[in-house]
């Protein structure tokens, strides 16, 4: 079975290298609606693959950490990213470029390592990420799976070399969370929400 969660936020960035003069050459945002699908064979005590409200804790966190930032491309031009950090207290900086392509693999292989890392105390088995959909327009979206978010022809993406920001990680609920993740800590959701 399938379930479907939905996530928004509001971003910035300049793709580098792309067709468009606008968006390769400006930095232009964008209103973001991300979906998240899970599946599973299985339910859980509350006869639910996974309750949405759990979706509400550590994904939707690092999912919030995009929204009203700017996100870079470390492979930028440094003067640029100086100045983004410098006059930006909320940024992300990925290293592949922020395309709506690299934003749902790059999403997906955090919810990944989200699930990896939870230890299910509702009797959740299985559960897995099998999509992530990134609307960047409301013509235009970017759909990962599996085998795309963990391609070698795309390119990998090496989380440890993600970076948010201070002012980012501070409105986590635990600003080690992202390190926390990386080094494979385990995460308990609580039962109540």
């Amino acid at each position: 079975m399938i379930i479907r969660k939905l996530f928004r936020f509001e971003n910035a960035h300049i793709v580098r290298g792309c067709t468009s003069r606008r968006c390769s050459e400006s930095i232009h945002g964008h209103s973001y609606i991300v979906e998240l699908l899970f599946s599973s064979n299985y339910l859980d005590r509350g006869q639910m693959v996974y309750d949405f409200g759990l979706t509400k804790l550590t994904i939707k966190e690092l999912i919030d950490s995009f929204d009203h930032a700017i996100t870079l491309w470390s492979e930028d031009d440094p003067a640029y990213l100086k100045d983004m950090k410098r006059w930006s207290k909320r940024w992300v900086e990925l290293p592949v470029s922020p395309s709506a392509e690299q934003y749902s693999r790059v999403i997906f292989l955090m919810v990944d390592l989200v699930l990896h890392n939870t230890v299910m105390v509702n009797k959740e088995k299985d559960v897995t990420i099998q999509s992530v959909i990134v609307h960047e327009t409301a013509t235009g979206y970017a759909q990962c799976t599996r085998e795309d978010a963990y391609s070698m022809q795309m390119g990998e993406i090496a989380l440890e070399k993600l970076q948010f920001s201070q002012g980012v990680k501070e409105e986590w609920s635990d600003p080690q969370m992202w390190d926390k993740l990386l080094a494979g800590q385990k995460i308990v959701n609580p039962i109540k929400i």
